[in-house]
């Protein structure tokens, strides 16, 4: 399942490709709903997100997804995914997280959120876009955290934006020059890479602080 799973993140392109043949305009609601649940649920931080914005712009670059339609979609999605969180964080939060350390919600996951919130602020709902894991986690400690509906959806119009249209129009315009249309995997896994290297970075650090 785990080598399944790892295949289809290396290979969005095929995968993608095949999605759209054989659902069409499906393919819409198919994208929305892993955007949704990747940002919407705190048990599922493994799915795609940034790669999977590069590769949908990709194929909308060719044609094969209309790029405006797309990014109304993949929009709605993200903000209405972290709007979610956040509620689930408010009303059953602290339940939640006192049965942390389960097979999907790890302490580990929400420490490292709640020390993103306290360098950064509430800044938090914005950088968190671009960094797996924290991403998923920052609109559910912001509801723990009882922080205003109203502050918290405006920094999730925001953040919502800049990720979806930044990473979208990042595979449209670059995923067809030839050298990145020919190398899709490796810059799949470069941006798989980069998506995680300040969490490698933030775990060097602590490793290095307690010794």
């Amino acid at each position: 399942m785990l080598t399944k799973f790892i295949d289809i993140i290396l290979h969005l392109d095929k995968y993608l490709n095949y999605i759209i043949q054989q659902f069409g305009a499906t393919t819409y609601a198919i994208l929305f709903i892993i955007i949704f649940a990747e940002t919407g649920f705190v048990f599922t931080p493994f799915l795609p997100g940034d790669s999977l914005l590069f590769a949908a712009g990709a194929f909308a670059a060719l044609g094969s997804l209309n790029l405006w339609v797309l990014l109304i979609v993949l929009f709605i999605a993200a903000v209405a995914g972290d709007s979610v969180n956040y509620w689930i964080g408010h009303v059953f939060g602290k339940k939640l997280s006192e049965k942390a350390d389960g097979r999907f919600i790890k302490k580990e996951y929400i420490d490292k959120t709640e020390a993103f919130y306290q360098k950064y602020g509430k800044k938090t709902i914005i950088l968190a876009r671009f960094v797996p894991i924290v991403r998923t986690f920052a609109p559910f400690v912001a509801g723990i955290g009882k922080m205003k509906y109203g502050e918290f959806f405006a920094y999730n119009i925001i953040g919502g934006f800049a990720w979806i249209f930044l990473l979208t129009f990042a595979g449209y315009y670059f995923g067809q020059i030839p050298i990145v249309k020919n190398n899709f995997t490796a810059v799949i896994m470069l941006i798989i890479l980069l998506s995680i290297l300040p969490g490698i970075v933030e775990f060097v650090k602590h490793k290095i602080r307690k010794e």
